[in-house]
Order: structure tokens, then sequence, then C-alpha cells
């Protein structure tokens, strides 16, 4: 079996577990059931189109940064990012379009942590994100995204 072959696949179906909106910097995050993703990233939050239109982390990673820093898995609304993902290895699906509900992404860039991780997780809490803060993506084809939806490779 060829490397392309190996990395195109993928076991199973990942699933949307959470969504937060980002109304205002420094203000404390909406949760939601659902949300609209359009050009700009998802309605409600304060980002913009281009490759860091949506951010993403799994749901596996929050046990783990917790982990570092000692304690149970972080909240997701400790680290900003808009959807929380089981199921599927985001890395794996970099520079690839992935159907999430019924918007198309594309994962373009890391998801850096930053300097406020010293703030919100105390000492250590950047280091403690480093590879582990998630994926930024650019919108492909908006759509409406909800708890419990399928990601999956397009292609």
């Amino acid at each position: 079996m060829s490397l392309r072959h190996l990395i195109a696949g993928w076991a199973q179906p990942g699933r949307i577990d959470w969504i937060g909106l980002r109304p205002e910097r420094r203000v404390g995050m909406i949760v939601v059931d659902e949300a609209l993703i359009s050009a700009g990233g998802l309605d409600g939050d304060r980002s913009r189109a281009g490759k860091r239109a949506v951010t993403l982390i799994q749901q596996e990673h929050l046990a783990a940064i917790g982990s570092f820093l000692g304690q149970g898995p972080v909240a997701p609304e400790v680290l900003r990012r808009n959807l929380v993902v089981s199921g599927i290895n985001l890395a794996a699906l970099k520079g690839r379009e992935v159907q999430v509900g019924d918007a198309i992404l594309r994962f373009t860039v890391i998801c850096a942590p930053c300097s406020r991780m010293e703030e919100a997780l105390g000492k250590g809490g950047y280091s403690a994100v480093r590879g582990h803060g998630g994926w930024c993506a650019e919108v492909v084809q908006p759509g409406r995204v909800r708890q419990g939806d399928p990601v999956q490779p397009v292609d």
C-alpha cells in the first residue's frame, strides 16, 4: 500500500461535541447547539474570512492539556476554539476539504497558543497547549453545523 493511500485513509467519522462563539475579545464565550458557518466563520463569532475563519480542537486533547497541568480535562471555552471534535485525528486532515455538518472547511494552519494561556490556565499553560491547540480552517462552502454532526474528509 502506498504512503499516499495510507495518508488519505481514516477509520471513522468524527463528531461535533461542542460549539462556541467569541462575540468579542476577552468576553466570555457563548455555547450554542448549532451555528451557521458563513464565509467569515461562525455567525455571531468575531472571526473573519480567510485561513483562520473557524477554529477546531480535538476533545481528546483537552484531557492531554489538563494532564500536563496536573488536573482534569480543560474546559473548551478556556481555549476559545469554535468547535470541539472527537473521534477523528484533525492533524491528519491538514490541507484537505472536510465536511463539518453542512459546511465544507479546509484545514490550513495550527492554532498556536496565545500568551493568555498562562493567565487562563496558570503557570505552564502556554507550554501545555503547544502541539494540542487545534487547527484553523477556511470556509470552502458555508452551511449549518450542529452538535453531533459528523466530521469527515470530502475526498
